[in-house]
């Protein structure tokens, strides 16, 4: 009986397959159906060849985080801690006021999960953009390293273990002491 199902499926398929491809396959249907992709701009113009990096110390100018209203695309204002000097010349002074924007925000989950919040698109005075590192990502306080033992131990009791899965994170603080280092690569072209 099972067999004689199986037969009957196959000839059934073989018998509407050609139906179903001839439809797909119609130049009508496919040009209504498809829209056009546009390819995304790449950058072929980095030189990886060269790993020169110069350090760029930065401090944020006031107190933002996630347990706070901040969003995304948010501009953020940083200041630079020390002259960024590139063969033997100053590129950027101390104390010169740079910009980023927050690019990606993860609230806090269950289980200790930390917030984090990622920096894109620095622009700091006298350096070209695409020299720059690409992001920066900071995190919250990660409480799951001690929520999971504790979990475990707590497992054998029944309902307790579960408890511990509404131990949230720790939230995103960024205030003026915190300091954060971008890379500038000088050779990339």
């Amino acid at each position: 009986m099972l067999n004689m199902n199986k037969i009957i499926m196959t000839i059934f398929l073989l018998l509407i397959s050609p139906i179903c491809f001839a439809e797909i396959l119609d130049d009508d249907f496919v040009n209504s159906t498809l829209i056009d992709v546009k390819q995304p701009q790449t950058c072929l113009k980095y030189n990886y060849v060269s790993t020169k990096k110069v350090p760029i110390k930065l401090t944020f100018t006031e107190k933002l985080g996630t347990e706070k209203d901040v969003y995304e695309g948010q501009s953020v204002e940083l200041k630079v801690l020390n002259d960024v000097v590139l063969n033997n010349k100053v590129v950027v002074k101390k104390d010169t006021i740079a910009h980023a924007k927050i690019g990606i925000i993860i609230l806090t989950g269950m289980n200790g999960i930390p917030a984090s919040i990622i920096l894109e698109d620095f622009e700091i005075p006298n350096i070209q953009s695409n020299k720059l590192s690409g992001s920066f990502e900071l995190f919250g306080q990660d409480r799951s390293l001690f929520v999971f033992p504790l979990k475990w131990a707590l497992t054998p009791l029944p309902p307790t273990g579960s408890l511990t899965n509404f131990i949230m994170g720790g939230h995103v603080k960024l205030k003026p002491k915190k300091k954060i280092t971008v890379y500038y690569y000088p050779d990339w072209i």
